[in-house]
């Protein structure tokens, strides 16, 4: 039966009007009486008529929206004569009648919620994506590159020409996707490390496979500790993590014509992954400062104008193993042939690396800057790197080898503050290089804000943040397209429960993507 006071010749509803009751192309569906086609209620209960459509209305956009399905969704009203199919539209601002639509369009830009306060959902909810589709999207394994601006004409001041000034605070959107690039350039290191660890001949980097096609590998890299260890834990741990020499990285050149042409320059990039084996745990530990120039003399024998640097670093980028060179000479070697290879064309030289490959950076960029008689500008990206050496150090690298430095610092990354105070037995202190770019690991609205060590030191949130750093003080980046299936399967604990249990709801299994997606486990960077 037709409710009381409308007119009998519109066929019975329990829920929506029908489509036939809006306007067409260009009307308001928020007003289908303004309409000559639309039926007229009776004035005396036009008012009860228009509360049951916006309740049923509302009710709708409440389950298209980002609330959990409930184990007995309302039932839904479809036209006469069509099925429902949950693919297509229905008429609520183009959002799905289904539970797992994205309400997007018209609705979303009447921002409701803020409306009628009955709709707003609890502080947890408030901070997820708007649509169930939004959260989908972002644990998409997919490719979703960005288009890429060409930087052709300031390559120069991303490059470090003038210290990234006015680029970091807020972030540039290009240098943002520079920074996202050379981010996943070492993920792809830690990755080829740990997927093929018997893999130790030069040639390992032929099994490298890189998230950006547009470089070539061409080199891959060995450090050596110069400790030894002990027979007992020789025998009870994995050989990989035992053994003196083991493959730390990478050389890697700019390959495609088109991205050379957008760069304004062709590319040589350095790429040197974190702590992975014991004795590079133990030569971390090896804080003591030693001079650059004469490592075997004591400090005490030295000024404290004499540039030094942490000896466990120097150690590993200096010692030869049995069958490899030395990482210093390795590179010196290959940066030498490519400037050679590709004399005459515009060159820059990038050395990036995270956590102890960060450190290392630092050396390898010094020492490069000297290699030639005419060398290319060099730039180091650090993510997460501790101090490397006293001031005379971080003088030597910026004001006189011209080296440009980028530390990208997680505020609570403790790794980053250390070695911190001047040790008991020396007057002087280590000292940090170059700029900084801080971000914070609790204005991610998906990371819980007591995130431990494991996960403000992690590279994958350290990409995850850069994605969504707009400024100092300013909201995360709404528009970030950073995949999060990594960062749920290496930081699922320091997750916020909320997109964990949204991930199980849309079947979505961290680990499994990945490896299905890419066997490499290397996600591109897809960022606007």
């Amino acid at each position: 039966m037709p409710p009381v006071g409308t007119a009998t010749s519109a066929p019975a509803r329990s829920g929506s009007p029908s489509r036939s009751s809006f306007p067409p192309r260009g009307g308001s569906p928020l007003k289908p009486h303004n309409h000559p086609r639309a039926l007229k209620p009776t004035p005396i209960s036009a008012a009860n008529s228009t509360t049951i459509a916006t309740k049923t209305h509302l009710s709708n956009l409440d389950r298209v929206l980002v609330k959990q399905p409930s184990s007995q969704p309302p039932q839904l009203t479809h036209d006469v004569g069509r099925d429902h199919d949950p693919n297509k539209p229905d008429h609520l601002g183009g959002a799905t009648a289904a539970g797992g639509g994205g309400g997007i369009g018209l609705l979303h830009a009447l921002n409701l919620p803020s409306l009628f306060p009955f709709l707003r959902k609890p502080a947890a909810d408030e901070m997820s994506p708007r649509s169930l589709t939004h959260l989908q999207r972002l644990l998409s394994n997919s490719p979703r590159p960005s288009p890429k601006s060409s930087i052709a004409s300031r390559w120069r001041l991303y490059h470090g020409a003038e210290d990234w000034s006015g680029l970091l605070d807020p972030l540039d959107e290009n240098l943002r996707r520079e920074l996202l690039r050379y981010g996943d350039f070492v993920q792809a290191a830690y990755h080829a490390f740990h997927s093929r660890p018997e893999a130790s001949s030069p040639a390992r980097h032929r099994h490298l496979i890189l998230p950006d096609r547009s470089y070539r590998p061409t080199k891959s890299l060995f450090a050596t500790s110069s400790l030894s260890i002990h027979p007992w834990v020789n025998s009870s741990a994995p050989a990989r993590m035992t053994q003196s020499s083991s493959w730390i990285g990478y050389v890697a050149v700019c390959d495609s014509d088109r991205e050379i042409r957008r760069m304004g320059r062709r590319d040589i990039v350095i790429v040197l992954r974190g702590t992975a084996t014991c004795l590079e745990w133990a030569e971390n530990l090896r804080a003591s400062l030693v001079p650059m120039d004469s490592p075997d003399a004591s400090s005490s024998e030295v000024g404290q104008h004499v540039p030094k640097v942490a000896r466990g670093f120097w150690s590993l980028y200096k010692t030869a193993g049995e069958q490899v060179s030395s990482l210093s000479a390795s590179v010196v070697e290959e940066v030498r042939r490519l400037m050679e290879v590709y004399k005459g064309e515009e060159l820059s030289i990038t050395v990036t690396g995270h956590s102890l490959g960060a450190a290392l950076a630092f050396l390898v960029a010094d020492e490069l800057s000297t290699c030639a008689p005419s060398v290319p500008p060099i730039a180091v990206v650090s993510f997460g790197g501790p101090r490397v050496g006293n001031q005379a150090f971080a003088d030597r690298i910026e004001k006189h080898h011209g080296v440009k430095a980028l530390r990208i610092v997680n505020a609570h990354d403790v790794i980053t503050k250390v070695p911190g105070l001047p040790l008991p037995h020396l007057r002087e202190k280590y000292e940090h290089v170059g700029s900084e770019l801080r971000i914070n690991s609790r204005d991610s609205p998906y990371l819980r804000p007591d995130a431990g060590p494991a996960c403000t030191h992690d590279l994958e949130a350290y990409l995850h943040l850069v994605d969504g750093f707009t400024g100092t003080g300013s909201p995360f980046r709404s528009s970030a397209k950073r995949s999060l299936v990594r960062l749920l399967d290496q930081q699922r604990r320091n997750v916020k429960d909320v997109y964990v249990n949204r991930a199980r709801e849309l079947v979505v299994d961290p680990t499994a993507a990945v490896v299905r997606s890419n066997p490499h486990g290397c996600l591109a960077s897809p960022t606007t």
